[in-house]
C-alpha cells in the first residue's frame, strides 16, 4: 500500500495574526467534505504557531514548524528548538528547505542534525532536497539529490518519522514546473534510495513534490508515480487555493 498522502503548506515568512481567518475558512471547507483521503498540514512562521493551532482546533489540520535548532535549549538567541514546537502542539518540522540551505549556508550534515532533533522531540521531519537550475542544466540532478538524501537523513530516521520533499529549486515560486516525466524520474530515484536505506519499508516513506504547486496543476502532479503529496508555498496562504490543491485527492 502506498503511504497516506500529505498536503503541507509552508507559509514561509508570511502572515500576521489576521491570517488565522484563512485557517478557519479551510477548517470550514474541510468540515463540509467529511473525512479526507489525505493529511493536511500548515507550517506558519514560529510567531503564528499558537495562533494557527488555536484556529485549527477541532479539525484534522495539523500544525508544524518551518525550521529548528539542533539543540534542545541554550544560548542561541533567536532560534527555536524542536522541543519548543512540540510544546505548542506541532506534529512536523520542515528542515533543509532550499531557502535555508541557500540563505543560511545550511549543509546536509546540519540538516541531518536538525532532523535528529525533530525525531528526539517525538515529531516527524520533512527533509527537503532539490537541485538548482545550474545543477539541472549540467545534468547533475540525480547526483545532487542522491547526495542530499544520503547525507540529510540521520541515523534515527524511520519511515514513520521521516518525509522527503523534493523541491527543484528553480521551480520554487517561479511559476516553472518540471514535466510529469521529470518529476517521476526524480521521485523514482528517491524511492530507490529509500528502499536501499530501509528495505521494503522504504515504500512507506512519503515523498512530497514542491515547486509552484497550484490548483491548476495539482491533480496531474499528485497522480505521478511515487508522489505522495505536496509541499505548497504561496498557494497555501489562501484557503481557497490550498483547498483546490487538496482537491487533487477528492476525485
Amino acid at each position: 500500500m502506498p503511504p497516506r498522502p500529505l498536503v503541507a503548506g509552508n507559509w514561509k515568512m508570511n502572515g500576521l495574526r489576521a491570517n488565522a481567518a484563512e485557517v478557519e475558512k479551510l477548517k470550514r471547507l474541510m468540515a463540509g467534505h467529511g473525512a479526507l483521503p489525505c493529511d493536511v498540514l500548515i507550517c506558519p512562521p514560529a510567531t503564528l504557531v499558537s495562533t494557527v493551532a488555536a484556529a485549527a482546533q477541532g479539525s484534522a489540520i495539523l500544525v508544524g514548524g518551518q525550521d529548528c535548532h539542533p539543540k534542545v535549549s541554550g544560548a542561541h538567541t533567536g532560534d527555536v528548538s524542536a522541543a519548543m514546537f512540540a510544546d505548542l502542539g506541532c506534529s512536523h518540522i520542515i528542515v533543509g528547505h532550499s531557502e535555508r540551505r541557500a540563505d543560511h549556508g545550511e549543509t546536509s550534515a546540519l540538516v541531518a542534525a536538525k532532523a535528529a532533533a525533530v525525531h528526539a522531540a517525538g515529531l516527524a521531519a520533512i527533509i527537503c532536497v532539490g537541485e538548482t537550475e545550474a545543477e539541472r542544466d549540467a545534468g547533475q540532478t540525480l547526483k545532487v539529490v542522491g547526495e542530499q538524501v544520503a547525507q540529510s537523513l540521520p541515523a534515527g530516521a524511520l519511515p514513520g518519522n521521516t518525509t522527503i520533499a523534493y523541491e527543484p529549486v528553480w521551480a520554487i515560486g517561479t511559476g516553472r514546473t518540471p514535466t510529469e516525466a521529470e518529476v517521476a524520474e526524480v521521485h523514482g530515484f528517491i524511492r530507490d534510495a529509500l528502499h536501499k536505506r530501509f528495505g521494503a519499508a522504504g515504500g512507506e516513506v512519503r515523498i512530497l513534490y514542491g515547486g509552484s504547486v497550484k490548483p491548476a496543476n495539482a491533480k496531474a502532479l499528485m497522480a505521478v508515480n511515487n508522489v505522495d503529496g505536496a509541499l505548497v508555498g504561496g498557494a497555501s496562504l489562501k484557503a481557497d487555493d490550498f483547498w483546490g490543491i487538496i482537491g487533487a485527492y477528492l476525485g
